[in-house]
């Protein structure tokens, strides 16, 4: 009887996903709980392994295909195809019979060697390097060639025991997932000096950076990416440590360095920076079209989805910091020695959205169709900015959490994000968002509410503000607050009150010890 693979459930938050890459074929032997297959969704990769061990008989979905929740991606068959396998491997094993060897390098069988299959986010990768020559002779596994995208550099290796036969696409040039990059002759190798052809292309990507390729200032080497950065934001090239191959600057590079900010170029006297500036604006006007990446396409998608599928309406309010900040200059230093981990605002508001939601719980509902859902927990998705994109882990059970369990779990998510590491059961459910666009500089936002939960509260930046206290202008830390609801589910009343609750429980943080 088959065995059916199924897409994972994926969160509220992910409408779709895409098959990234089948790692077994139709026929293939499978393990019970081998990885088959990825599905990329906007937020994470997912990987899916076979649910029983046996042969993959159906493949329902194919790689490039978007994919729904708990869709079925394919078929496992009782038994194993050992059978087939081996026939398969004996056929390879004997190329002379099935087809003749190349006259030119002596090989075997031949295989088109292509670039990895990029995720969504990814168009397009560079040649970064060639690590073997054609003719050069190498082990299966050995790596041939590097591909580098703007987030990650790809190693592509060797199918087999043999050598480069042919190299399609040299040093520098842009290729796109799963383009061939070379052909590869199993049982080849050896020199390659009797064939005219086998050294033209390493002697043309060694040639210098005119094809695009690596790029020599100094005694530096800058691959292309990494050039095009250094340029954009004008850096000191002598400044930058190269972690890639043989001292080679790679994009990370250039990023860590622009974070650090520490290969800045020294500073030029006002009027040559004037002269240089002039032929600018007296030259060419450039600009740049890229198509969309499949992420922005996802997130756009939602963002457009959540508004015209939700009556969404913002209602503000400020809060008075004077009391956290009080309470927090007096005790982070105590809080740091008792938890190991800092003293932040969040614990606070996620606290104070706890109490506030048991209040009013029509803001911690969920629609469904035609159907509300009230949740009797509280479960709060925080928005985390990573280099993807905007990811939305969840704190379980929040009205139980302690502030200090607040902070520690939000710092993980954090790290955890810009790892990449965040999985699935992280962001799966959610019952009220809460975004922090202060950490940026925002001082006002609408903040866009995350379905099907019906409000996210925006948090911004906390400014020193001239306000009536009893009588007297007195400057107070004021942040404004922003609560985006689902009309169709919240009254303007509830909204309103629920955010002045929270505007209590902030100024008068002892509110939370006491429950009042």
């Amino acid at each position: 009887m088959a065995t059916e693979i199924k897409a994972p459930t994926f969160p509220e938050s992910v409408a779709e996903g895409t098959v990234a890459a089948w790692h077994k074929k139709p026929g293939d032997s499978v393990e019970r709980d081998e990885l088959i297959v990825e599905i990329e969704t906007d937020k994470v990769v997912l990987e899916v392994v076979a649910p029983e061990a046996g042969t993959l008989t159906d493949v329902m979905a194919e790689e490039g295909d978007t994919v729904q929740s708990e869709q079925v991606l394919g078929k496992i068959g009782e038994g194993s195809a050992s059978g087939d396998s081996g026939k398969k491997e004996e056929a390879e094993s004997k190329p002379s019979e099935d087809k003749p060897a190349s006259s030119g390098n002596g090989g075997g069988k031949k295989h088109d060697v292509k670039a990895p299959s990029f995720p969504e986010s990814i168009q397009e990768g560079t040649v970064a390097t060639w690590h073997k020559k054609v003719g050069e002779a190498v082990k299966r596994d050995d790596v041939l060639a590097d591909i580098e995208t703007d987030k990650v550099v790809l190693e592509v290796v060797a199918p087999a025991d043999g050598a480069l036969a042919e190299i399609k696409a040299e040093e520098g040039s842009q290729v796109e997932s799963e383009a061939i990059l070379a052909v590869f002759a199993e049982g080849a190798g050896g020199d390659s000096s009797g064939d005219g052809g086998s050294d033209s292309a390493p002697a043309k990507a060694d040639s210098g950076s005119d094809d695009g390729a690596d790029e020599k200032v100094g005694d530096k080497i800058l691959a292309p990416a990494a050039r095009k950065m250094v340029a954009e934001h004008d850096l000191d090239v002598a400044k930058i440590e190269g972690t890639g191959k043989g001292g080679r600057i790679l994009k990370e590079d250039v990023q860590k360095a622009v974070k650090d900010g520490s290969a800045k170029k020294a500073a030029k006297s006002a009027a040559p920076a004037k002269a240089a500036a002039a032929p600018a604006a007296e030259g060419e006007r450039i600009e740049k079209r890229v198509p969309m990446s499949r992420l922005r396409q996802t997130i756009a998608k939602r963002l457009v989805q959540a508004q015209q599928t939700a009556a969404m309406l913002t209602t503000y309010n400020e809060v008075d910091m004077t009391e956290i900040m009080a309470l927090r200059a007096q005790y982070k230093e105590t809080f740091l020695k008792a938890h190991d981990i800092k003293l932040g605002f969040m614990g606070f508001f996620v606290k104070a959205a706890s109490e506030a939601l048991k209040r009013y719980p029509d803001v911690n509902a969920s629609i469904d169709g035609t159907d509300i859902v009230y949740h009797g927990y509280q479960d709060i998705g925080v928005a985390v900015s990573t280099d993807r994109g905007l990811v939305v882990p969840v704190l379980r059970d929040t009205d139980s959490m302690k502030i200090a369990d607040v902070e520690r779990t939000i710092v993980d998510f954090g790290k955890r994000g810009r790892d990449g590491k965040l999985g699935m059961d992280d962001m799966i459910g959610g019952t009220f968002t809460i975004t922090n666009g202060g950490t940026f500089g925002s001082l006002m936002s609408t903040p866009i509410i995350n379905p099907p939960q019906t409000a996210i509260l925006g948090m911004h930046k906390i400014q020193d503000r001239p306000m009536a206290i009893n009588g007297k202008v007195e400057i107070r830390p004021m942040m404004y607050l922003a609560l985006s609801y689902d009309h169709r589910m919240i009254d303007g009343k509830d909204a309103v009150q629920f955010l002045v609750t929270l505007k209590e429980l902030l100024e008068d943080p002892a509110r939370l010890l006491l429950d009042i």
